[in-house]
């Protein structure tokens, strides 16, 4: 439990907090295509794809991170992953960032 008035034990909880959280992201690639994953480590991972070390984005770059959801159970963030990758959930992604997807 986090102690708001010990700095050092908020800051403490802010770091295991955070390493137990799951990120699912969503990312708008050059073709306009959206690409869908999940990591512990949101940003070493966006730096993965902007730089082109992931295979699927590499030749689609430039990538824009456009929208994550955060998760601290393993498995209802691999639900989620799985949902919006169906054809359901690509629809309501793209209802969800219509405007963002527009410009």
């Amino acid at each position: 439990m986090c102690i708001r008035d010990r700095p050092y034990t908020l800051k403490w909880c802010r770091v295991v907090y955070a390493e137990s959280m799951y990120y699912i992201y969503i990312l708008l690639l050059s073709n306009k295509q959206l690409y869908i994953g999940i990591t512990k480590n949101l940003q070493r991972r966006i730096k993965e794809h902007k730089s082109g070390k992931s295979p699927f984005t590499k030749n689609r770059l430039p990538v824009k991170l456009i929208f994550t959801e955060i998760f601290i159970n393993k498995k209802d963030a691999e639900k989620r992953e799985r949902y919006l990758k169906t054809n359901k959930g690509k629809y309501t992604l793209r209802a969800m960032l219509r405007d963002t997807l527009s410009k």
